[in-house]
């Protein structure tokens, strides 16, 4: 048995009511064929799609189910994420073998229709080819415009909640790997020893013991050499973006340049408080420090540039530093630093020049998004300004999460579970290389050797032909989830796409790879 039918078979168990064989009612009648799980059970027949079994050839019911069940996906009857019956129950309804609806369920697992979710059941997870995207798309009024219209303010939201078989957005780590049980660990030792006053208001630049393990942390791995009273706790690097771009502001700097390519992510933040995002370019080497000199600020991502994965090379920092050192700004996201494979640690440039670098580092890439925990070391000229902005922002993070991942943090705990996730990215990285090379045969990879991702440009004869918008539209319609590189592009350039290889499994990225190769081969 397949994994999706045995996974069907697991819910039915562990989901439907009890043997109802023995109930009886009041006049003694059985209750079977009563209200049972997705309708009332007519003669023949379900509520559920009103499928009525009469109408199905003799010998052929399985078929002519699989083919029912395709075609209220292909018209939107049944959206992505929506969950099949139990086959046990749709058995009952039918009044059919529970072999005939598995039999179904399975053939649609086989076409890629659906998939086995464990307690969740079996769920809708792509649609037919040719499926209309009025079926395909629950928000289909948003998701339409996702690669035809220039990217708005939620282009993000709105491509995390378009659904897809494959997930290989970037910037995303492997979160089954969450340390669950060393968290709750944390937390009953964090809540046992907490006093009353600890449920209070607290400091609007953090809990003090996690300043200090954050100090520690990146005096361990980046470097950095900062007192915990130089560290300010903040929801992420977005809600960092937008408190430096309002300090900035507020001090007279109209725009702060940044990297070409470069994340939009970080322009959007930026341009929310006002500033102006001239572009700079990057190279093999990084940014172009000599096309610094009409900018007084600018936002980097030294250690892993984003989306591109070059580090910033020697003789460039050495210039960078000149730049600073001469009145210039410089802000460091150091959003990915930690996940390196093929290449030596590379120091933060906070460590080199302190009173010019306004570094930002989150937990979003080492643990989960979800957490919304970041940290930020200011210059002393805009500390106060910065400890001001956050508090008047939200009086401060929440303080039981930061105790609960500053003891995470002093335990070592933190420094295994990067160690564990390493390993688990490598492969997978590893499985993705293999997959572009044998399925994308023409693309270039780049950034291999560290981060969350890969970025493949497409270039030489042809790659004019087709855009990497199409491209990641086509591959949505196929299932497979993908970032154009032209969001992230301001001058002209090869097309290209962002492939995140950390939060799915090896056979996910192969498949999901090979589906991006079919609909290249179909849009050339």
């Amino acid at each position: 048995m397949s994994r999706a039918s045995s996974e069907n078979g697991s819910v039915n168990r562990s989901k439907e009511a009890p043997d109802d064989r023995s109930k009886e009612g009041r006049d003694g009648r059985s209750l079977r064929g009563e209200a049972t799980g997705s309708g009332v059970v007519g003669a023949s027949g379900s509520d559920f799609l009103q499928l009525d079994i009469g109408d199905a050839p003799f010998g052929g019911r399985a078929e002519w189910l699989a083919e029912r069940l395709r075609r209220a996906i292909s018209d939107g009857r049944l959206p992505l994420g929506s969950r099949l019956p139990a086959t046990r129950v749709l058995a009952a309804e039918l009044q059919v073998s529970r072999g005939v609806v598995t039999e179904a369920y399975q053939r649609l697992s086989e076409d890629g229709h659906v998939a086995g979710r464990g307690r969740n059941g079996t769920v809708v997870v792509a649609a037919p080819a040719g499926t209309p995207s009025t079926g395909y798309l629950p928000q289909q009024a948003q998701h339409s415009r996702l690669f035809t219209d220039p990217p708005g303010d939620d282009i993000f939201d709105l491509i995390r909640s378009a659904p897809a078989r494959i997930d290989l957005s970037p910037g995303v780590p492997d979160l089954t790997a969450f340390p669950r049980a060393a968290w709750l660990r944390a937390e009953r030792e964090v809540f046992g020893g907490l006093s009353a006053a600890g449920f209070g208001y607290g400091d609007p630049r953090g809990t003090p013991e996690l300043r200090r393990a954050v100090a520690l942390w990146l005096a361990r791995n980046r470097g950095i050499r900062a007192e915990p009273d130089e560290v300010i706790v903040v929801a992420g690097t977005a809600q960092a973006l937008a408190l430096i771009g309002q300090v900035l502001r507020e001090d007279g700097v109209g725009e702060i340049a940044v990297e070409d390519p470069g994340s939009l992510g970080v322009r959007q933040h930026l341009r929310r408080q006002g500033l102006r995002t001239p572009p700079v370019s990057v190279d093999a080497e990084g940014v172009r420090v000599d096309e610094l000199a009409a900018h007084e600020a600018v936002l980097l991502t030294p250690a892993h540039q984003f989306p591109t994965g070059v580090v910033l090379g020697g003789a460039r920092r050495r210039a960078l530093m000149r730049w600073a050192g001469d009145g210039g700004l410089i802000v460091e996201d150091d959003y990915d630093a930690e996940h390196r494979y093929d290449r030596p640690p590379v120091p933060a440039l906070r460590s080199m020049l302190p009173e010019r670098v306004c570094y930002a580092g989150s937990v979003s890439k080492l643990l989960a998004p979800a957490l919304r925990t970041g940290w930020v070391l200011a210059p002393p000229r805009h500390h106060e300004a910065l400890v001001s902005a956050k508090r008047f922002a939200d009086l401060g993070n929440p303080a039981l999460p930061q105790l609960v991942l500053a003891r995470l943090m002093d335990s070592g705990e933190l420094e295994r579970h990067l160690r564990l996730v390493r390993r688990r990215h490598r492969r997978r990285r590893d499985a993705m290389i293999t997959a572009i090379r044998d399925h994308l045969p023409g693309a270039v990879v780049h950034g291999a050797a560290a981060g969350l991702h890969l970025l493949i440009t497409f270039e030489g004869d042809g790659a004019a032909a087709v855009t990497d918008t199409d491209l990641a539209a086509a591959s949505l319609a196929r299932g497979v989830k993908a970032h154009p590189l032209s969001w992230h592009r301001r001058r002209p350039g090869p097309p290209g796409l962002l492939l995140g290889y950390a939060a799915s499994p090896t056979t996910a990225i192969v498949e999901g790879v090979a589906a991006i190769g079919d609909a290249l081969r179909d849009l050339r």
